[in-house]
């Protein structure tokens, strides 16, 4: 009769990492943009058990130190419980130039794909165009992305690997276009791929958008403004003496249009940050600026 040997496993504690990138979820799932979940969801179907969860609380204590991404590859450094940090690699499959060129021809059949896209968005629906496409957006089998991990845990995805695929997910959120990056295209890439294409579909073009009913239609936020005065919230200095200076009521509101910071290292969001930065310099800003402006004669 033969018996079954039963190891008691104790989970090694890291060491204490500084300055690596903390997630922003503070506690239940990570992810809040649909392309963010679907990405998480990858790591969450390989049914790695608990080192899902310890790989979460890694990426919540800041022991990934770093993250790189390339066109088809991610590499990282992750501080476990050995001196030397561990390194994570991931392979993602590109999408084949011809790829590319259907997926572009099928984005630009609808103007509702190009706008928001080119406002930095990513509607649900563009799946469809993908599948259309016979090219899926997001790795579908486990030969589509490929991980590995320094560290001697024979599981792969380890806990390592879990928690920078986690911090993607979050970084997905501020940014979708790293999707496409991890897929073959950038950003300037795929924004010339659509122009070039909108050539050749009047419904991507802007006089087709104007065509398209109420709910095609997608507003795209106005430029930010070239010149640095204006950038920061400034006027015209023509308008200086017809208005009333005062604080303004939305705070940092130019730094909450661009967004978090990428991988940002804190324990709050960047621009919750900047935003509390600002409040409490603004009114002593506004003492200074008006005392100037006495100084020189304005009233």
């Amino acid at each position: 009769m033969s018996r079954w040997r039963y190891y008691h496993y104790t989970p090694s504690k890291p060491r204490e990492a500084k300055g690596g990138i903390k997630a922003q979820s503070k506690g239940g799932k990570f992810g809040e943009s649909w392309w963010a979940k679907r990405w998480i969801g990858i790591i969450e179907s390989f049914n790695i058990g608990a080192r899902l969860g310890r790989g979460k609380s890694y990426a919540r204590k800041g022991q990934v130190l770093s993250i790189e991404i390339e066109k088809g590859a991610v590499a990282a450094q992750v501080q476990g419980s050995r001196a030397r940090p561990y390194k994570v690699e991931m392979q993602v499959k590109t999408l084949t130039e011809n790829q590319w060129k259907l997926v572009g021809k099928k984005l630009c059949e609808s103007a509702l794909f190009a706008a928001r896209l080119l406002a930095g968005e990513m509607p649900q629906s563009i799946e469809e165009a993908f599948n259309a496409s016979k090219v899926p957006l997001f790795p579908t089998r486990s030969s589509d992305i490929k991980t590995d991990c320094s560290c001697p845990d024979w599981s792969n995805p380890c806990k390592h690997i879990a928690a920078v695929h986690y911090l993607l997910g979050e970084e997905f959120d501020r940014d979708p276009f790293l999707i496409f990056k991890l897929r073959g295209l950038e950003r300037d890439e795929l924004i010339s791929l659509l122009s070039k294409y909108a050539k050749a579909e009047p419904r991507c073009s802007d006089e087709g958008r104007s065509s398209e009913s109420g709910k095609e239609r997608a507003e795209a936020p106005d430029p930010l403004p070239k010149d640095p005065a204006l950038f920061w919230g400034g006027r015209p200095k023509a308008d200086e003496t017809k208005e009333e200076v005062d604080i303004p009521k939305i705070s940092a509101s130019i730094v909450k249009r661009l967004g978090g910071f990428p991988f940002w290292r804190g324990e709050e969001s960047f621009p919750d940050v900047i935003d509390s930065i600002v409040s409490a310099a603004s009114p002593a800003g506004l003492e200074v600026f008006l005392g100037e402006w006495k100084k020189a004669g304005k009233r």
